[in-house]
């Protein structure tokens, strides 16, 4: 028969041995919980940082209003009025209206795809030349390795903004040309690092046994190698999309950006800017879209980058 005191003395027992090797006691209660797979995993570490579910939740919202904006407002973002030119926010326009008499919030909703789409467009190609071009540098090896860095270092050394301009104004201000000349050398960075992480992985067992076996280059790629660089990329589009959408505003800014009658923040800050001292809300409201919308895509890649970081497992 087991006493008090023997269950008590192993209770003590048991809390200094907890004690000793540094686990906490309420933690083994849960040892027998099925684990989680990775990325439930690096859910739940996301969903614990505060900040990057704000950001989720604002470029939530940034994207709802871009969708069902000029649905809200019940006005045509095309549409002119002399007769209410320049008025300020209001019950029948939130935003007010331009110097064409157009509503402003129709129009940083329409513009917002705009920016959007080029931003999510620019990181695609951005994200699939790299990823093709550094996971071949990085499997192959040898003089294919020699002649993709080669290219990435000439293409890295062109001043990016002059080759942006220079190509935005060669190939006009449409769509196309501007998702061109802004991806045109953003490929580099992503094509070294994943090159990188090719490198550090191919050497692991499983790459190895998968070779073995006779995996060709292609399923090794897309089965083993590819998956296990998807953390690091994830995070590194989070970081690229802000950027281009900062680069289409610039070029929006200089006048090379989208054609009218469509628009974008960047073309709405530019026109706003003029009239700044006497009709601020028409710099305002696009303004304060791209930095909402920015610093959403910083706050989500900063909770990505913690979630994703096996040192800080908790």
């Amino acid at each position: 028969m087991v006493t008090t005191d023997t269950v008590t003395s192993n209770e003590i027992y048991e809390d200094e041995l907890f004690e000793k090797v540094g686990i906490k006691k309420e933690l083994s209660e849960h040892m027998g919980r099925p684990a989680l797979t990775y990325w439930a995993e690096v859910w739940r570490r996301f969903r614990k940082n505060k900040l990057a579910i704000t950001g989720l939740i604002m470029l939530c919202i940034v994207t709802l209003l871009t969708i069902i904006g000029p649905t809200l407002s019940g006005h045509d973002y095309q549409y002119m009025d002399s007769s209410i030119r320049s008025q300020t926010p209001s019950a029948s326009h939130w935003f007010g209206t331009d110097r064409m008499g157009r509503d402003i919030f129709t129009r940083v909703s329409v513009g917002g795809r705009i920016s959007l789409i080029i931003g999510l467009l620019c990181t695609l190609v951005m994200f699939t030349i790299g990823s093709i071009l550094g996971a071949i540098a990085g499997l192959k090896g040898g003089w294919v390795d020699d002649l993709i860095m080669r290219i990435c270092e000439f293409v890295g050394n062109l001043p990016y903004l002059i080759i942006v301009v220079i190509l935005s104004m060669v190939m006009g201000r449409g769509l196309f040309s501007l998702v061109f000349a802004l991806s045109f050398i953003s490929w580099v960075g992503t094509t070294r690092m994943v090159r990188g992480q090719i490198l550090q992985i191919k050497e692991q067992d499983f790459v190895k046994a998968a070779a073995a076996l006779g995996a060709d280059s292609k399923r090794i790629i897309i089965k083993h190698l590819f998956p296990n660089t998807l953390g690091i990329i994830m995070v590194t589009i989070t970081m690229a999309v802000p950027g281009f959408i900062l680069g289409e505003a610039f070029l929006s800014y200089i006048g090379l950006g989208i054609r009218p009658p469509e628009t974008s923040w960047g073309a709405l800050a530019a026109a706003g800017q003029e009239r700044l001292m006497f009709y601020p809300h028409e710099l305002f409201f696009p303004s304060l879209m791209l930095v909402i919308t920015i610093l959403s895509f910083h706050l989500i890649g900063d909770g990505l980058s913690d979630a994703l970081d096996p040192k800080l497992k908790d």
